[in-house]
């Protein structure tokens, strides 16, 4: 998104100027020493892009993660410039260290509410070094209010995102709600014909992909292909039925035409997805979604309108609500219009523009504002 969204805005006419780290790089103990103590505060990441701030004087500064080498360090030079900074919130990192409320294959949310001892106790990271980081970085945040007072307006990509945020003690007047955007193709797709089901998306635990291999059991008739790459994907092949095949990591050409001749999309995530961009790709395309009732999903995928909803984790469910869409081509057809275009009148690059354009614009004003009281006489 960060990627899209520049080049996006390029497009449009602006001037976009770039502070990035390439977090791939943190390989080996001199890496990861070096990153704690980068993702705490990082001195260097303030002095550059106070250098940047200084000579290409911006009117905003928009902010899209800050961790492992950024830190929130950014957000105080910003201050110090009285520049107005507008923060999209991609996953839950400013409230849960490891960004997802998700451990042990179970929604998690023991740190809320100033307890990021608990990321340490339950090695959520899974090495107790990158625990300790990641819990120590965010309770440095919440302590020293880096997030709460030094950003103008947060990004949040759903209501549910957003009340996730609030409850959390977020001012619900700081936060607004605009929904990721997605390339929206020149035509639709014909669903009824689709060979087989689809899912994209990380092989990692939390995305529920055992569910969907679960279900593709259950109804054997049925082709499933899994694109993309992961932590357990070994472990999921394994175990895959026979109507299961995975095809790895697929770059942009290649996704296309895996959905150009799929009938319809499954998204089984078992955690509070913060949006599902995956699925309202599937409907830019003219494709049904089947979608876990978690997280943000229900926001993008209606209910026997563009798809269906089950409960996250019943693979039974799951099953019988793909059985009844690929033995129905004409309601895939129905609901895979109905999602393209709810994905055209959301998602599409236009609508983004306009809804990030004013959030920019409201961030700008709420900063002279502040700046007026500030300098006004007592």
């Amino acid at each position: 998104m960060f990627a899209a969204i520049s080049l996006m805005l390029r497009k449009k006419g602006l001037k976009v100027f770039f502070l990035e780290r390439n977090s791939q790089n943190v390989q080996g103990l001199w890496w990861k020493m070096h990153a704690f103590k980068e993702g705490i505060y990082s001195s260097s990441a303030k002095k550059e892009l106070s250098y940047i701030l200084t000579i290409e004087h911006p009117d905003v500064v928009h902010v899209h993660n800050v961790y492992p080498l950024i830190s929130p360090s950014v957000l105080v030079a910003c201050r110090k410039s009285d520049m107005p900074v507008v923060m999209t919130c991609h996953n839950y990192r400013l409230i849960c260290p490891t960004g997802v409320f998700f451990d042990e294959g179970e929604i998690c949310e023991r740190c809320n509410g100033g307890r990021e001892y608990w990321c340490v106790l339950k090695n959520c990271r899974e090495n107790i070094f990158e625990s300790i980081g990641y819990a120590l970085r965010t309770a440095v945040a919440r302590k020293f209010l880096l997030f709460k007072d030094y950003v103008t307006l947060f990004i949040a990509l759903t209501e549910f995102a957003k009340n996730r945020l609030i409850k959390a003690g977020f001012p619900e007047e700081c936060i607004v709600v605009v929904p990721n955007m997605v390339s929206i193709p020149d035509s639709a797709i014909d669903p009824s014909g689709g060979r087989y089901v689809a899912f994209v998306g990380r092989m990692s635990s939390e995305k529920g992909v055992d569910t969907l291999l679960e279900a593709a059991a259950r109804v054997p008739e049925v082709g499933v292909r899994l694109a993309g790459d992961g932590p357990i994907k070994p472990q999921l092949a394994e175990k895959a039925p026979r109507n299961a095949t995975f095809m790895g990591w697929l770059h942009k050409a290649q996704l296309a035409s895996l959905y150009r001749k799929a009938r319809f999309v499954v998204v089984p995530s078992i955690c509070f997805e913060t949006f599902g961009l995956t699925a309202a790709e599937a409907m830019s395309h003219g494709l049904p979604v089947i979608a876990s009732r978690t997280g943000g999903l229900p926001e993008i995928v209606e209910d026997v309108v563009t798809g269906f909803l089950f409960e996250p984790g019943n693979a039974e469910e799951l099953a019988d609500k793909m059985k009844l869409l690929w033995e129905s081509p004409n309601l895939c057809q129905e609901m895979g219009q109905a999602g393209r275009e709810k994905a055209i009148r959301e998602y599409s690059e236009d609508v983004y523009y306009e809804r990030l354009m004013a959030v920019y614009k409201k961030a700008i004003e709420i900063n002279k504002e502040r700046k007026q009281h500030k300098t006004k006489p007592l």
